[in-house]
């Protein structure tokens, strides 16, 4: 049986929808009742048959911070994708990212040695790599070198990595994945669904920043494909395409018929802008809207390579332009 850890995010719910054409024997854990809605609604984006897909998911609810609940869910398991994380740029989450990523993986990887799990497959982060040459695309040998400079949420994640790499060392077959920044349906509060939200209400300014996109079904594709394969104890970066910030926002706003941005925020001026937030944050006592890791990785010009997955198992990545476009298209009818 295969295991999917937070089955009702944003990865793990398009995950198990690719996964229930394949598959009858699926299980998922959860923590929120509530949130197993979002998995159904995904599930009817791609499919006239989303119930009966649904159904052939057994769901379990479980924390992968608390030992007891894992064991139950690892019963019987033979594969396992670990997409489960808690994910922020805000360093005030850093304890809860600390217990979720890093503490959480390594409760799954251990699970994964006790029941004797054939292979796992971990949803990382291009965070986790490091740009060596300005200009150069980041491969998977980008090791880091220090920690200095770098986000909680890339820290913890990284700390996480480790842990699949310890596991590995003690007889695990692991793959570990690196997703650029995911776009897809779905999840319109948070993660990128948010800049969905956003354009469509109006959206005045674009940062001048370039980092890697990829859809969130090539994500899950990938991983599926990886977990078939003979391939074990390596990394994939997963990126379709390297894409200015201005040009993402762009297309979104043309997926849904909106206005486009039209005023470019510097470097400077988003170094501003996160100050004032902190600031108004403080003097609130809400979550900042705009954080200094956010801030950064907006401005910031990073380029991504994924030569080796296409080359190691021929992978074809869609166009981002297709993903924006179809995704754009699912933001206006679940917002007629």
């Amino acid at each position: 049986m295969i295991l999917v850890t937070g089955g009702t995010g944003f990865v793990g719910s398009h995950l198990l929808f690719h996964l229930s054409l394949e598959y009858h024997r699926i299980r998922a854990t959860y923590r929120k009742p509530q949130d197993l809605a979002l998995v159904k609604k995904v599930f009817s984006y791609y499919s006239d048959h989303s119930e009966d897909l649904f159904r052939k998911i057994e769901w379990v609810r479980a924390d992968i911070t608390d030992i007891s609940e894992l064991h139950m869910a690892f019963e019987g398991i033979s594969e396992v994708y670990h997409c489960a994380a808690a994910v922020s740029f805000d360093q005030k989450d850093f304890s809860l990212m600390r217990k979720v990523n890093i503490e959480g993986t390594s409760n799954v990887v251990n699970l994964c040695i006790l029941k004797s799990v054939n292979k796992i497959c971990f949803v990382s982060s291009i965070a986790t790599l490091e740009m060596i040459n300005p200009g150069v695309p980041i491969t998977e040998s980008n090791i880091w070198t220090t920690s200095k400079g770098k986000s909680a949420y890339a820290i913890t994640k990284r700390a996480a990595e480790m842990e699949v790499w310890r596991a590995c060392q003690e007889g695990l077959n692991c793959i570990v994945v690196n997703p650029g920044v995911i776009i897809g349906p779905g999840y319109w509060k948070n993660g990128t669904g948010k800049i969905f939200s956003k354009v469509r209400r109006g959206l005045s300014y674009y940062p001048t920043g370039k980092t890697g996109f990829v859809g969130v079904n090539d994500v899950a594709k990938a991983m599926i494909t990886l977990m078939k394969s003979s391939i074990k104890n390596e990394g994939f970066i997963l990126v379709s395409e390297n894409l200015f910030f201005k040009d993402l926002l762009f297309e979104i706003a043309d997926s849904m018929r909106s206005k486009q941005p039209g005023k470019k925020i510097s470097v400077a001026g988003m170094e501003l802008g996160w100050r004032l937030s902190w600031l108004k944050s403080l003097l609130s006592g809400k979550k900042q809207d705009l954080t200094q890791d956010a801030a950064r990785a907006a401005s910031g010009i990073k380029l991504y390579s994924s030569e080796k997955i296409q080359r190691s198992i021929d992978f074809k990545f869609s166009p981002m332009i297709t993903v924006i476009q179809e995704t754009g298209a699912s933001f206006l009818k679940d917002h007629p």
